[in-house]
Formats: structure tokens, C-alpha cells, sequence
């Protein structure tokens, strides 16, 4: 995927889950799911995005850098969905290491925090618009984006018809219970399944399935083009 079909954004969705379909044990525990090739693969692709997005619940949990550290490469602007203004100033994602990071909240909530750049959004039902986020990234030049994390936020983007190819890493391991990877409204027949076009790709033991999901991307209104090169080069 060179460009952004729709736009020139290209939006990235990465989800690692068990063989039974699961992110994280009952307990929460997450760390780590996806072995060596499938960390590989998720630091390959910050290095060839321009911003790596989670949610304030993945934030809290695991307090990860989201930098690249497991393949060479630049590091993303980091983005944190955090509506209610929950962020620790600590939080490792924060730390001031030259790349840029962006609190995205809502209004009334508290997101003073030194040296982060803070986009502001209304709040519908508590969460914000994944395209209105979307809009303001490519205004502030970052138009490849990878979604992270966690399920919920991920499947947000989906359902809002917000990506463009979602990766899910499939380890071979069974939780037999725990917090699933995907949520969606339940259906009554198999003709209502999801059927997206797919690759699959071995990974050392793991699977990665690279499912397109452009032809249901809505357009994100005033979304520039971005002359980046690279995400296939992700998946090799």
C-alpha cells in the first residue's frame, strides 16, 4: 500500500490475540501474547508510520514508550486517546525524547501537561470521533497512522469505518477465556460475516493475517497526501 486509496491517509489497525480469539487473560494479563517476529512486526511498523495511537486504558495498563527499539527506524509521534484527562505527567509514553507527542481529550477535561500537544474534541457518549481525530492528525502532517491499541479502541476505528487494513497476529497459544479481540454486534447468519480481503503471512511460528478494510474507509474531510512509502514492507 503505497498510498492512501480514499484520501492519502492510510490507517493502520494491529491486533495480537491467542488462537481462541482472546488479547489479554482474565486477569488482564497481556505481556506478551505475540512472541520475537510478531514484536518485530509491530515495531516495523511504528517506523514506518508517522504516529502510533492507543487509548487511556492500554496506557494505564501496560504504561508502554511506543517507541522503536526491536527493528531500526525512526520513531512516531505518539498519541494517547485520553477523554476524561487521565494521563499521568510520568507516563512513559510522555518522555521528552525528541519525537512529538499529542493528548487527545475533550473539553473541561485537565491535559496540562509540559511540552505534550493537546487536540480537543466534544465528546459523544464519553468517546471522541475516530475521524474527527483522524482529520486533526493529518492537519498537524501525520497521515500514516497506526492504531495499537487496545481492542476497544481498535475496534472503534473499525466500526467507524476508520481503517484501512487491520493486521491481526495470531499466536499459537490458548487462553481459554480472558478479554476478546473483537466485539462487534453479533450476526444471525453467515452471509453477514465480515469477508475482507486478506494476506496471510508466516511469522516464525505466529500468523499474520493483513486484512483490507479500504473499501469501507470513509473519507477524512480536508486529509492531505502524504508522500511516505513503505507499509508493505512491513509484512517481509
Amino acid at each position: 500500500m503505497r498510498a492512501g486509496a480514499v484520501d492519502g491517509l492510510v490507517v493502520v489497525g494491529q491486533i495480537g490475540q491467542s488462537l481462541d480469539g482472546r488479547v489479554a487473560t482474565r486477569t488482564g494479563h497481556s505481556h506478551y501474547i505475540n512472541g520475537a517476529a510478531g514484536l518485530a512486526h509491530l515495531h516495523r511498523l511504528r517506523a514506518l508510520v508517522d504516529a502510533v495511537v492507543i487509548g487511556i486504558g492500554s496506557a494505564l495498563a501496560d504504561d508502554p514508550r511506543l517507541t522503536v527499539r526491536h527493528v531500526a527506524g525512526p520513531a512516531p509521534a505518539r498519541v494517547v486517546i485520553d477523554p476524561r484527562g487521565r494521563l499521568a505527567p510520568t507516563a512513559r509514553l510522555l518522555a521528552d525524547d525528541g519525537a512529538r507527542r499529542f493528548v487527545v481529550t475533550t473539553h473541561g477535561a485537565a491535559c496540562a501537561l509540559s511540552g505534550v500537544e493537546t487536540l480537543v474534541f466534544p465528546a459523544i457518549d464519553g468517546h471522541i470521533a475516530p475521524a474527527a481525530i483522524l482529520a486533526r492528525l493529518a492537519e498537524a502532517g501525520l497521515r500514516r497512522v497506526l492504531i495499537e491499541g487496545g481492542a476497544d479502541t481498535i475496534l472503534r476505528f473499525l466500526k467507524a469505518g476508520c481503517l484501512d487494513r487491520l493486521h491481526v497476529i495470531v499466536a499459537p497459544i490458548i487462553l481459554g477465556g480472558g478479554r476478546p479481540s473483537f466485539t462487534l454486534n453479533p450476526i444471525d447468519s453467515l452471509e453477514d460475516a465480515l469477508r475482507p480481503p486478506m494476506r496471510v503471512h508466516p511469522l516464525n511460528g505466529e500468523v499474520l493475517f493483513d486484512c483490507d478494510f479500504s473499501a469501507q474507509r470513509v473519507h477524512i474531510a480536508g486529509a492531505g497526501r502524504s508522500s511516505r512509502d513503505g507499509l508493505e514492507r512491513a509484512r517481509k
